[in-house]
């Protein structure tokens, strides 16, 4: 299976990049080595991670790493796994959770 990193993922990707490395410039390139590692590690087991909250299709899932949410499509017909963007994970809080 081949991993497809879409224009989108790559500019998100820079804009995350730039915040953390405007704190640290170490922390950036490990956050980057890191996802990359992660990225690389969905060939062996593409359907591991739950299916996205943001698309209703059963092949686009979502990798959940340090509070960023990077969604991908799995392209079994093609054998391509496309990495869609990554954005910050925000928790949906439901009504019974909350507490006036």
């Amino acid at each position: 299976m081949v991993i497809i990193r879409s224009s989108s993922f790559l500019e998100e990707l820079d804009v995350v990049l730039d915040f953390i490395a405007l704190d640290s410039l170490h922390n950036a390139l490990q956050f980057n080595k890191n996802l990359k590692i992660r990225i690389n590690a969905l060939v062996d087991f593409p359907y591991k991670f739950r299916q996205s909250i943001y698309f209703n299709d059963k092949n686009i899932r979502d990798l959940i790493f340090k509070g960023y949410t990077i969604p991908y499509f799995i392209d079994e017909k093609n054998d391509k796994l496309v990495v869609l963007g990554i954005l910050k994970y925000k928790k949906i809080v439901k009504q019974s959770e909350y507490k006036r």
